[in-house]
């Protein structure tokens, strides 16, 4: 991606008064990963903005004239590793609308992620790609992230959860 003259942005903490902004980035990483997008703002209200707050995020804002008022994304939460003995900062999701990348937004996201991975004494910063997402793969990589092909993941949806459930 070209390189935009006098891009700037601060990376910040999300508010409940940013959701739209949010739902949008989020909707716009649907699109590209093709996935459907279910978001709402009562939901993501309820669940990063209230006392079920489960999530927490992180958004780029344009502090310059040129793009949007928002370049950037960044939904994230703690689990924790029975292993490390430690919690494990799992970011969920990042996105920058294409025509913003490889100007340092995304760059900017994650070390902001791992300011935060250090406070809270993570033994571990992890989070999944997509295996066509090359360009992803190899930005996280240029980073000095490791791919971890020995996991794999497993998801179960509500219908299969369900079941089990009530089995």
């Amino acid at each position: 991606m070209p390189k935009i003259p006098d891009l700037r942005w601060k990376v910040r903490v999300a508010t409940e008064e940013d959701i739209p902004t949010i739902l949008d980035l989020c909707y716009q990483l649907s699109v590209y990963e093709k996935i459907e997008f279910k978001g709402t703002e009562e939901l993501y209200r309820k669940y990063g903005f209230s006392g079920e707050r489960i999530f927490d995020c992180l958004l780029a804002e344009n502090t310059g004239e040129v793009g949007p008022p928002y370049l950037g994304v960044a939904l994230y939460y703690f689990t924790f590793s029975t292993f490390e003995s430690r919690p494990t900062l799992w970011l969920e999701d990042l996105f920058v609308p294409e025509e913003y990348r490889g100007n340092g937004v995304g760059t900017s996201l994650l070390k902001e992620l791992c300011r935060v991975a250090v406070e809270r004494e993570c033994g571990r910063f992890e989070w999944t790609v997509l295996d066509w997402n090359e360009p992803s793969r190899q930005f996280y990589f240029s980073l000095g992230a490791v791919a971890m092909d020995e996991w794999t993941t497993f998801r179960m949806k509500p219908e299969a959860f369900k079941k089990l459930a009530e089995s």
